[in-house]
């Protein structure tokens, strides 16, 4: 292993996070990443060490994906497209039009703050996550992005204002570790694999979404979405789901007779699920199902019998 390996390889879990949260796409951010290695290992002979490894890396990371995002439109998540749906709509935008969903238990994942981040302009965006998630001084994110200590405090500024107008970041969200989550997940999974609209219905909160990708489809309601489930589950066992945790939320992984289907995404909070989010695509399959079984811990024992 060579230097610069051994240097950034510890890095790789970090700078893909940050990529992904600049890009809102999980191919394009390991794409980044792999060029950004590229990039480091070719001028590491030149690094003098005047920053850390970190800063250098996430330096040519940022830039890298500023190049991506600049060349085409943002992503977004149906709910951020158009008004939620009374009856289906089958146009189908193309899979760059998308958030896509992300492995793993991270909690600054979250589809919706994903989604919020990418209706910032591309700059402000990596301000914000140089500065507020990834903690780096103003002064080091001037360096990084070429700009003034001012202008770094006034882009951040305006990130946040418009953060706060997008995303309200409920407190009333549940991990999915924790037994609230694990039992309406299973509740989920379960109805839908006994094909039980009933039960689908008894888990959702009377104001949940439904979205439905690379549809631009999305539905708000208890009501609407049950009619969506109801022409949805088929029959008992045309469905079969993986519990899993994807963008820190909990999640099935979705086989529909048998053959991959894709990803549904739960947003869990303690009086309900408050959204679903469906990715119809079936490559997700086998990229999701290779996060680590950690992510999903077997349930807790029961205490023990008090004894007499």
């Amino acid at each position: 292993m060579t230097d610069f390996e051994r240097a950034a390889a510890p890095l790789r879990g970090e700078l893909l996070a940050h990529s992904y949260r600049l890009l809102g796409s999980w191919h394009e951010a390991e794409d980044a990443v792999q060029e950004t290695y590229l990039r480091g290992w070719r001028a590491w002979d030149g690094f003098e060490e005047r920053s850390s490894v970190r800063t250098w890396l996430h330096r040519i990371a940022t830039n890298v994906c500023l190049n991506a995002a600049r060349d085409r439109g943002r992503r977004a998540l149906p709910s951020g497209i158009g008004a939620p749906a009374d009856d289906a709509q089958p146009d189908v935008l193309p899979p760059e039009t998308w958030i896509e969903p992300f492995p793993g238990d991270r909690a600054d994942l979250r589809l919706a703050l994903i989604a919020a981040m990418q209706t910032l302009p591309p700059a402000q965006r990596a301000v914000l996550l140089l500065r507020e998630v990834l903690a780096f001084p103003a002064a080091e994110v001037a360096e990084m992005m070429d700009m003034s200590v001012a202008a770094v405090k006034s882009s951040l500024q305006r990130a946040r204002a418009r953060l706060a107008e997008v995303e309200s970041g409920p407190e009333d969200v549940v991990e999915p570790s924790s037994p609230q989550a694990r039992r309406l997940l299973d509740a989920y999974v379960t109805a839908f694999e006994s094909a039980d609209v009933s039960g689908l219905t008894n888990v959702l909160r009377a104001d949940a979404t439904l979205e439905l990708l690379p549809s631009r489809t999305w539905f708000k309601g208890m009501g609407d979405c049950s009619q969506v489930f109801a022409a949805a589950v088929g029959s008992p066992g045309d469905w079969r789901m993986d519990r899993a945790v994807v963008n820190g939320q909990p999640a099935a992984v979705v086989r529909w007779q048998g053959k991959p289907f894709g990803v549904a995404v739960l947003d869990v909070r303690r009086d309900g699920i408050a959204g679903v989010t469906v990715f119809d695509d079936p490559a997700l399959v086998e990229r999701i199902k290779v996060a680590p079984s950690s992510a999903w811990p077997p349930a807790s024992p029961p205490p023990p019998a008090p004894k007499n």
